[in-house]
């Protein structure tokens, strides 16, 4: 289980299982969490976070972050959002469109939230479910070590 925060839902915290549901629950979860600490340990003490700036430009949000692993940053984070839209799979094309404007040949592939389930209503723990792909993702990446030169 990975407990996660989203500044976006300040008074929400996330809980999400491996390959299963999200529990969204109220800020005091963290202190359940710590009443539990003898059935439940960290798994692992690499915190992973992304931190950055919000942008909208007309009906489209914009989330640029570093990702950053312990003190290392680790990778960048895009995140878009088309506010009229909830049926993401509904707005792909244009969210794709969208990301071509500003990151070129660069476009990602469709989500793996879509392939659950292709017509219903985006959520919060959906967006949650993408960081937490992101985050596995680079928390797999090999870091390459830096050669320096004497």
């Amino acid at each position: 289980m990975y407990v996660m925060h989203n500044s976006e839902y300040p008074l929400s915290c996330f809980a999400l299982f491996e390959n299963g549901p999200c529990l969204i629950a109220d800020t005091n979860f963290d202190v359940l969490m710590v009443k539990l600490k003898g059935f439940f340990q960290n798994a692992k003490a690499n915190k992973i976070e992304t931190r950055g700036t919000r942008y909208q430009y007309c009906d489209f949000l914009v989330k640029v972050g570093t990702v950053t692993m312990g003190p290392s940053a680790r990778g960048i984070s895009v995140e878009v959002e088309y506010g009229p839209c909830v049926v993401a799979s509904d707005c792909w094309n244009l969210l794709l469109e969208f990301l071509q404007s500003f990151l070129g040949s660069h476009n990602p592939g469709a989500p793996a939230v879509f392939g659950n389930r292709h017509d219903g209503v985006y959520g919060p723990a959906d967006t949650m479910a993408q960081y937490m792909e992101l985050f596995n993702k680079i928390r797999k990446q090999q870091q390459v070590p830096v050669a320096g030169i004497r």
